[in-house]
Parts: C-alpha cells; structure tokens; sequence
C-alpha cells in the first residue's frame, strides 16, 4: 500500500480535531443535534451510501415496502449523527454525566455477573448497533476497564487521538492485525474482550454462514477464542431509548459454545451462533443498525468454508 503523504496525513488530522474538538466543546444536546444535522446533510448527497443501504435492506426485509426502507434508513443515519455527536464529547464525559445517559438493565447485569464467574474471561460480542463506542466507553467508567479488538485507521495522527479518546477510563485497544496471544491470554486470566462481530469479512477471515436468509462472511475470531480458552460469549448492545432518553445496556444470553472435538465444524456453528444473535438485535432495532456497510459484498467461492447447520437461537 502506498504511503500517505505527510502533509495530508497532518491536514487529515488536524481537520478530525477541529470537527471533533468544536462538536465536543457545545453542551450535550447541541453536541448531539449537530451530530444529527450532519448525518442528514449526509444522507442527502451521498447517494452511494443510500444505494447500499437500500440494497441491504432488501437483502434483510424483502417484504418492506421502499418507503418502509427508506424510513429505516433514514433513522440509521439519524442514529449515526446522534454516536458522532456522543463520541465527540468523550473527553468531557465524567463518571456522573455517564450514568444520566447509561443505564444497565437488571437481567442483563445478572447474566453478565454469570458469565464472568464463568471463570474464563468473556467475550463481549457487539454489533454496530446503537452506541457500540459508547458500550466500552461507559462501561470501563461505571463497571471495569475491558480490551477491544480494533482496525487502526489508516491515518495514524487520527487514529492516536481516537485511541486517547477510547481509553480514557482504563480501557486498552488491541490491533487485529498481531493480537491473538494477547487475546488469549486476557481470556485465560479471567478478562473481558469487546469484538465486534457484524460485519463483512475477507474469505480467509470467516466463514460464510446465514445472515437474514443470505450466506455472508463473518469472522470466525469469536468462536476460535471460545474454543482456545473457554470463554463465554456475552452478546452485549446498548440501543437508544427514545421514552426513557438513554442508552440501555442489554448483555446476553451467554451464547453455548458447541465443542464436538470436530474443530472445523464446531468453529462453523459457533460463527452461525454468533451471526444469529447480531441478525435478532438488528431485528429488534433495524433503524438504530449500520446497513451503510456493505455486508454481502464477499461472496462464497468453491473453495471457502460455508456453515448451515445450526439451531436457531432466541435473544
């Protein structure tokens, strides 16, 4: 790949501070309402973007009517501008001023207090959905600190000062790239790890399983943890709640991990498993989901791995 010419990379970054520092400078609710006012200028003119996500949603809801669609997608974005607006003030964000916009839900913090006394760490399984930055972010505040699985950006001034923005409580980011001992290890001793497990994936990276109806890749990162190190795997989300006006983390049930000694099918069921328990959050909150990402764009060729036996899975 070639290298970024300095001076973009400089200008790149000092125009993400300016963006990020003026949103995060006004109170809250102007914060979140720029944030809004920028995801509709987007969704205006980047026609592309409503062209995925269109395509997506026909993928996943081929009974929808457009306007249907288009209503989903247009709240999508509106979610979208509302996390811009979130995370920008992270680096005002206190222990007090969390807790007015986070709340736990009871049976989830019980399901959450049994996976981890589990004893063999857990694996946070989250999805582009709601505040998925916000999920770590506030709960390294109010509960412990956890490690995250993270793609650095390709600028690396920017990515420095989002990785001081997301580990301002403790938290600790891991790069994908060289981190799977790391990950272990944290799971052996008894850690949390966030992955975020929604997205399209290379084909030597996953393994194609059913995602609303349709083979997609997903990674197989999750399930090869949970089989190396016993982890649990906690599907955890924090969607918006527009009556109660907060975030509302929802954790659980701990996904069961099929171990039949069989490992490349157990590690094809486990990736479906985790598939299925993102495609029934979306489910429940499809306008507050990222269907701007193309999800079926990888396609399945003779030679790659495909998995469709599995339960179905309530959530």
């Amino acid at each position: 790949m070639k290298a970024k010419n300095p001076l973009k990379i400089h200008a790149e970054c000092l125009l993400f501070r300016a963006v990020v520092g003026g949103i995060g400078f006004l109170p809250r609710p102007l914060a979140i309402g720029l944030g809004r006012g920028l995801a509709r200028i987007a969704y205006a003119v980047m026609g592309h973007l409503r062209h995925v996500g269109m395509k997506n949603l026909g993928i996943a809801f081929p009974q929808m009517s457009r306007p249907e669609r288009l209503m989903i997608l247009r709240k999508s974005f509106d979610s979208l501008g509302r996390q811009l607006g979130e995370f920008c003030r992270f680096p005002h964000a206190s222990k007090e001023s969390l807790r007015r916009i986070v709340e736990y839900d009871p049976e989830s913090v019980a399901r959450l207090e049994e996976a981890e006394r589990h004893g063999c760490g857990v694996l946070f399984v989250a999805a582009h959905l709601g505040a998925w930055e916000l999920l770590a972010f506030a709960h390294s505040a109010l509960v412990h600190p956890l490690s995250f699985l993270i793609r650095p950006l390709d600028n690396p001034l920017i990515e420095r000062v989002v990785h001081s923005m997301r580990t301002r409580f403790g938290n600790q980011a891991l790069s994908k790239k060289d981190a799977g001992l790391t990950c272990m290890r944290k799971l052996k001793h008894g850690g949390t790890l966030g992955i975020l497990a929604d997205l399209n994936t290379l084909q030597e990276e996953g393994i194609f399983v059913p995602f609303f109806g349709k083979l997609a890749c997903s990674n197989a990162a999750v399930a090869a943890l949970a089989l190396a190190t016993g982890a649990a795997v906690f599907p955890a989300f924090a969607p918006w709640d527009p009556v109660r006006k907060k975030y509302i983390f929802l954790g659980g049930p701990v996904i069961e991990v099929l171990r039949t000694g069989d490992f490349a099918r157990d590690l094809g069921v486990n990736t479906a498993r985790v598939a299925q328990a993102m495609e029934n959050i979306i489910r429940k909150y499809p306008e507050q989901w990222l269907w701007i990402h193309d999800r079926w764009h990888t396609r399945p060729r003779p030679q790659d791995r495909v998995c469709t036996d599995f339960p179905h899975l309530s959530f």
